[in-house]
């Protein structure tokens, strides 16, 4: 079994709640979560914490919070769940912001099970209160919005994160050439598939994504993120100082 991709009996775990909604909704949410690896990866590493408040911020039809909802309840042993991963974050809350109202309601049709434990916000992340919470997770979204208004959002969400916090913010890295434009291109057109206008890109290199996160207080780590892909993502691991005294566990 290959490593850098969700078991496979997680993947069904995940995503069956999505099947009564439809074959297009099911289908999607299978291709995202067994194509992307940022989810996988997000597991292999150990970057969400178990019992951590999530912010979602673009959560689409909220795959991250389907994905963490089926690990709770089973044994690791049942799950299949690959050697040398970290161990599974179970009993997180995610709470998800998306803009696209659609997405929304189908996060909320396919999820209601998981109750509190799973709650979508209709809203604009440039304008929606983003609440408190242990982990932020962006991926793919920030590039939407103008420069001035990506500096808002971050300070927003370093705000918003308690003593310890991270910031996982998926980007594309402008300086990376051919790679960076096919993600341009995919981009434009799933963007377009899904209903939104298309827009202008607001990109950054990836030196430029680390010395704005650095200024803004985060220590930073790059982890490429684009695995089996002909992208050029990477995955930024900011995280905020821990309360002094308590070191860098959790």
């Amino acid at each position: 079994m290959r490593t850098d991709t969700l078991p496979a009996e997680l993947l069904e775990q995940a995503t069956a709640p999505y099947r009564p909604l439809g074959n297009f909704t099911w289908r999607f949410a299978r291709g995202k979560l067994s194509a992307d690896p940022a989810f996988a990866g997000l597991l292999q590493r150990g970057l969400l914490p178990p019992r951590a408040r999530i912010l979602d911020i673009g959560c689409g039809q909220g795959l991250l919070a389907a994905l963490l909802g089926s690990l709770d309840g089973q044994s690791v042993a049942e799950r299949q769940w690959p050697a040398g991963w970290a161990p599974p974050p179970s009993h997180c809350w995610v709470r998800g912001i998306e803009l696209m109202p659609r997405d929304v309601t189908r996060a909320q049709q396919a999820l209601g099970h998981l109750g509190e434990r799973a709650r979508f916000t209709l809203g604009d992340m440039c304008h929606t209160d983003f609440g408190q919470a242990d982990a932020v997770v962006i991926l793919d979204v920030l590039h939407y919005v103008a420069y001035a208004a990506q500096e808002d959002v971050l300070r927003r969400v370093k705000s918003a994160l308690t003593p310890g916090g991270t910031l996982l913010l998926r980007v594309g890295d402008a300086s990376a050439g051919l790679p960076f434009r096919i993600s341009n291109w995919v981009d434009a057109a799933v963007t377009f598939v899904r209903g939104h206008r298309l827009a202008r890109l607001y990109c950054r290199t990836l030196d430029d994504w680390q010395a704005l996160l650095r200024a803004l207080g985060f220590a930073v780590e790059a982890i490429p993120m684009h695995q089996g892909t002909p992208f050029a993502n990477i995955l930024l691991v900011a995280r905020l100082a821990p309360p002094e005294g308590r070191g860098n566990g959790r």
